[in-house]
């Protein structure tokens, strides 16, 4: 059915506003409906009107959008094809897939939506949103005239589900199409760079901005920022930043962000008091930034100030604040206020009983974090990896080898079995309590085995003093085509050092730079020194310190010194 305009006009400033306010809507639709003054004679217009402005204000109120839509068909009246795209932003937004699949069967019934790129890209945003990518991805394969916009949606799909590899796969598509893409495009292409890491690709996109004489928008330079961030280049976030002269909270607080990636929270919180100093009001994501970094450098003053700002504001019932309050005041050591504000929670979600349980281990309470959990068991709250790995760390602590026998038959009964975080952390546990055949059974058992497990299992050998088995382990790593890491061969050097395999322990170093390009570090200098110091080969272990950088030579100047007290070698001492 044709849509006829409407006689009725609103002024400008109302229809400007008209999504923010459906009640003008609702108002509108009751006038007509007792025939009032208006002389609107098409229902489906009203109507449709009604379930556009329900569908575009979003939250809650987006269900009012099918209640109207029922009205509607119960009067004998068809959703057009604006109103069927209204309902589908208003499941999108809801993330109903019910009802979203139930509006795609009335389009293909009602014959709605061919060749409508409006209509497809709207059914694309539907799926994506309800976590049915694979729907649009087959919606997007079989649009016969795909546009950039259709484009654009599918890969903002793929980056709002977490799948930046795919997303990025999108846009390359999309450009050997001979596609020219715009702005939204670039800045889709830079974020997939942002999440991926990829500099390279992130530079280049930004070159091919420049090259073209885009000028940046807000959108396109927050998204470089938060690129060059993700990939450790700060300097040229912070230019970006800088140069930007209009700039708004997301921006400020991808900045922030930025520092906290980079270890520079001291920065976070300087661009966090510039905010607030220009007049912005921080959001959500700035307040849980800043306590990040007030947390990240264990400042009680400052996170005293933080958390009577929120108290001042609207912040203080976000669940997800409180539980950065909690966690900010456990780092400090301030566990009595942590206590207190975690007691104070009237809604406790799994968040706010890890951050409470993990302040207690990190500060020796792991008795008292066992106790949380049996609390949190008791109210019905499930729980998740991080809550079983500080569990287990309270266990090791405290020697709880039932405890943490407990944690493992629990992952064999729920199937969460290869959990690979988990898993480490149990075979860890295992060989500080001294189960060192149960660490390595449960490790030769996995079968999704990362680097971090690898250098778990190498790690708990060392502990316990088996350096051939370190070096099998190693031997395997390298058939197995897996390349360690520094973590790797500080565990290995350690592991020769405390077994006097000095031989075996300089060919690891040697290969360590030459097989692998891997720089040695602090910790690195400090086990061959100490391996050669304990040979009492101390000559060639200060000829060695000779050559070591000055900021990173203090361990090992610090073990050559003990091992010439030992070996009575006063004139090197």
């Amino acid at each position: 059915m044709a849509i006829r305009a409407c006689p009725y006009v609103a002024p400008a400033r109302i229809r400007r506003r008209w999504s923010s306010m459906p009640f003008i809507a609702w108002i509108v639709f009751e006038v007509w409906r007792y025939g009032w003054c208006f002389q609107i004679t098409e229902r489906d217009v009203v109507y449709t009107s009604v379930i556009t402005g329900y569908a575009q204000v979003g939250g809650q109120l987006a269900y009012k959008a099918f209640e109207f839509a029922r009205s509607m068909q119960k009067e004998g009246i068809d959703p057009n094809r604006v109103a069927v795209v209204s309902l589908l932003q208003a499941a999108a937004e809801l993330e109903a897939l019910t009802h979203g699949r139930t509006i795609h069967g009335y389009a293909i019934r009602r014959g709605i939506g061919c060749l409508d790129e409006i209509f497809e890209t709207s059914l694309m945003d539907m799926y994506i949103r309800c976590k049915v990518p694979t729907m649009a991805a087959c919606i997007f394969g079989r649009m016969k005239m795909k546009t950039i916009g259709s484009s654009n949606a599918m890969i903002t799909g793929y980056i709002i589900m977490g799948k930046p590899l795919e997303a990025l796969g999108h846009f390359y598509k999309m450009a050997e199409e001979k596609f020219s893409p715009d702005l939204i495009s670039l800045a889709n292409g830079i974020l997939c760079c942002a999440d991926l890491k990829y500099l390279r690709e992130g530079k280049s996109i930004h070159g091919h901005i420049i090259r073209i004489g885009y000028e940046l928008d807000l959108v396109a330079t927050t998204a470089l920022v938060d690129m060059y961030s993700m990939c450790n280049d700060l300097v040229r976030a912070r230019q970006l930043f800088k140069v930007m002269e209009t700039r708004d909270v997301i921006l400020y607080n991808v900045m922030m962000s930025g520092y906290l990636q980079n270890r520079v929270a001291t920065e976070s919180i300087d661009i966090f008091i510039e905010m607030v100093c220009i007049g912005l009001k921080p959001n959500l994501g700035s307040i849980l930034n800043v306590l990040s970094a007030l947390s990240e450098l264990k400042n009680v003053r400052g996170g005293r100030s933080g958390h009577s700002y929120i108290l001042r504001h609207e912040f203080r019932m976000h669940t997800e604040v409180v539980n950065q309050i909690v966690c900010m005041y456990a780092r400090c050591g301030c566990l009595y206020d942590a206590r207190t504000v975690f007691d104070r929670i009237q809604y406790k979600d799994l968040g706010s009983w890890t951050s409470m349980m993990m302040g207690y281990i990190y500060h020796g309470h792991p008795d008292e974090a066992i106790i949380l959990f049996q609390m949190m068991k008791s109210e019905g709250l499930d729980h998740d990896s991080v809550t079983l790995i500080s569990l287990l760390q309270a266990s090791s602590k405290l020697g709880y080898l039932s405890l943490a026998k407990e944690v493992h038959c629990h992952l064999y009964r729920a199937r969460r079995d290869q959990e690979t975080l988990v898993t480490n952390s149990l075979i860890t546990t295992y060989a500080k309590l001294g189960k060192l055949n149960m660490a390595r059974n449960l490790f030769e058992h996995t079968t999704r085995r990362c680097l971090t497990s690898w250098n778990t299992m190498i790690s708990a050998f060392g502990m316990h003093g088996n350096c051939k088995e370190v070096l099998q382990l190693f031997d395997r790593m390298k058939n197995e085509m897996i390349k360690p890491d520094d973590t790797t061969f500080t565990s290995i050097l350690t592991a020769c050092s405390h077994s006097g395999m000095v031989e075996e322990g300089l060919k690891v170093f040697k290969c360590m730079r030459e097989d692998y390009g891997i720089i040695p570090c602090e910790p690195h200098y400090g086990c061959i020194v100490d391996l050669l110091s304990r040979a009492g080969r101390l000559e060639e272990a200060y000829k060695l310190l000779k050559l070591v950088p000055a900021r990173q030579s203090a361990s090992a100047l610090a073990a050559l010194l003990a091992a010439c007290k030992i070996h009575g070698n006063r004139e090197l001492g």
